[in-house]
């Protein structure tokens, strides 16, 4: 399983990472394809109307980490970029103590987890 996290729309048949503008939505490609232009290296762009996708929605990806619940922020190497998501301040900073987690903003921790280390990763898609 990939780790998604972010907006995704549904266009001709695939999906694409995608990116909401009013009455347009931005789909992206890692890859050269007909009708996208490059904007980076590795990075493609086309903008289409919303009424043109099938779908848009957001996908975020959580897990649980030493029995502490967690939003999946990305993947590198076997290693997941997680986030700790249970709203309890004590909690976190412990955690920040015990895992070596980053004080990323007020409250907020992160950290790299070992993916085999990590429990019932799921995807939310609203």
């Amino acid at each position: 399983m990939s780790v998604r996290h972010g907006f995704y729309a549904g266009w001709h048949g695939a999906e694409y990472e995608a990116s909401p503008d009013g009455d347009l939505v931005r789909l992206y490609l890692a890859r050269p394809a007909d009708g996208f232009r490059r904007v980076s290296p590795d990075r493609y762009v086309q903008v289409v109307p919303l009424s043109d996708v099938d779908h848009l929605q957001y996908v975020t990806t959580h897990c649980t980490w030493h029995g502490e619940p967690f939003v999946v922020l990305g993947e590198h190497d076997g290693w997941l970029r997680v986030e700790y998501s249970g709203g309890d301040a004590p909690v976190a900073e412990r955690l920040g103590q015990d895992l070596g987690l980053e004080l990323f903003d007020r409250g907020v921790y992160q950290g790299w987890a070992s993916r085999h280390e990590v429990e019932d990763v799921r995807e939310d898609i609203v």
